[in-house]
């Protein structure tokens, strides 16, 4: 990586801050804010279906399509936990947290709840 490549959690930082400036938008001028006048519920199918893209363009031969569907994704993940009331630092305290525990230890003490 060149010294000049973008950090993704600076990137991050900054959508972040344009999906919460857009909650309140013109949806007739953001996207974002169409997205949040149509509900979650909307939101988590549109999540459902970049997600379905970048897995196919994760089978494929071109990397940089990966790179495009893994942008969207994101994109609309962070729309959807506005939405649904979370922030980034709900899910990386998350991460945090799991970091001291084996994934596999992880994924048995969710399963006996």
């Amino acid at each position: 990586m060149s010294a000049k490549a973008e950090q993704l959690g600076p990137t991050l930082d900054r959508l972040w801050q344009v999906v919460q400036s857009r909650r309140n938008a013109d949806p007739q001028s953001s996207y974002t804010a169409r997205l949040f006048a149509r509900g979650r519920a909307k939101i988590a199918q549109k999540l459902g279906e970049e997600a379905i893209e970048a897995v196919i363009e994760a089978v494929g031969e071109n990397p940089s399509a990966l790179v495009g569907e893994s942008a969207d994704l994101l994109y609309h993940l962070l729309v959807l936990w506005a939405a649904a009331g979370i922030s980034p630092r709900d899910v990386a305290a998350e991460l945090a947290r799991r970091e001291r525990i084996s994934g596999i230890e992880e994924k048995r003490a969710r399963a006996n709840l």
